[in-house]
């Protein structure tokens, strides 16, 4: 059933891409059975956001199936949906606090949690994790995020990062575009992969990059999405989902 309350096409383009990151993060194992989130800012709005109904497996999400909630995971209108409110405490931290933050995306990968369970946190070992390099904020875990007042915390941990490792929990990862926030969070997931094999080779020695080479990558790789590698990429994983049909728009 669809959201009666939607106002715009741009708020129909949002909920289509919307849909396609759940069907994205579902193809490529990002997910946890029913839980997590990721969640969208209403374009034209401050304080409405889409987010998935709760009960319903990342694959099975269509545009208008997600659900419109304020700032508190009230939902707004009608849906033949609920949501889990409880789960919106960390997104709607980041939505309220970071303006440049129109898509937040929380994982509890098998690689992702394994990394945030290290004190060290993601390691500079290879070029895809240099993409992070000085880029990742840390937060101490504080229990199941049930709390409103550890949202305060959360936003002051965060600072201008764009991605965010809570501490023996899971990976955050937020944009200003669908584009940008699922890049992010794919190469952050796969630097974890990576980190996790790297040292789960028995005695070997891990060799990091030194701090000069790390701001050089680091730097290539923001020149790369200024000359619009974000969206080539974000075309590149849309066809991948197109050919198993399109039923995430509807």
């Amino acid at each position: 059933m669809l959201s009666t309350d939607i106002q715009s096409d741009a708020e129909k383009q949002a909920r289509e891409e919307l849909a396609a990151c759940y069907r994205l993060a579902a193809k490529y194992n990002f997910t946890d059975l029913i839980y997590t989130h990721i969640t969208a800012r209403v374009p034209g709005s401050d304080n409405h956001f889409l987010i998935n109904p709760y009960g319903l497996q990342w694959g099975e999400i269509t545009a208008s199936s997600l659900v419109k909630i304020d700032v508190d995971g009230n939902i707004v209108g009608e849906s033949a949906h609920g949501v889990n409110p409880a789960g919106f405490t960390i997104h709607s931290a980041i939505h309220m606090n970071r303006e440049d933050a129109h898509w937040v995306m929380h994982t509890h990968t098998r690689a992702g949690v394994a990394v945030s369970c290290m004190e060290e946190g993601l390691l500079p070992l290879n070029q895809i994790s240099l993409q992070f390099y000085d880029r990742v904020a840390y937060h101490d875990f504080e229990g199941i995020a049930l709390d409103l007042e550890e949202r305060q915390r959360i936003v002051a941990d965060l600072g201008d990062k764009p991605v965010l490792v809570l501490r023996n929990h899971g990976l955050v990862a937020m944009g200003r575009s669908a584009a940008e926030m699922f890049n992010n969070m794919f190469y952050l997931e796969r630097a974890c992969e990576i980190q996790v094999a790297a040292l789960s080779m028995g005695g070997a020695t891990p060799r990091l990059i030194d701090d000069k080479i790390g701001r050089h990558v680091v730097a290539q790789y923001a020149q790369g999405a200024e000359e619009g590698e974000l969206d080539l990429e974000w075309q590149a994983h849309l066809r991948s989902i197109a050919g198993v049909g399109t039923d995430y728009r509807s």
